[in-house]
């Protein structure tokens, strides 16, 4: 007879679905265009591609918090 409450071959991970492998992704993209934003505005006055990147990083950010709200 068999024992209900063994627990003998539980998994050891489960796969992540691929909504969990775009979150590294998107914080990777929102750091570099923050840091692209910084140096393009800053450090070589260009004030288009500064802001482009600006608006990419406002785009991850706000990915992120509208995933982190459903998610909850």
């Amino acid at each position: 007879m068999t024992d209900p409450y063994r627990v003998a071959d539980a998994p050891a991970d489960p796969p992540q679905p691929a909504a969990d492998r775009l979150r590294p992704l998107l914080w990777l993209v929102l750091v570099v265009s923050l840091a692209a934003n910084v140096v393009l505005t800053t450090v070589l006055d260009n004030q288009w591609a500064g802001s482009a990147c600006g608006l990419l990083a406002v785009i991850c950010a706000g990915t992120l918090i509208a995933r982190h709200r459903r998610n909850r």
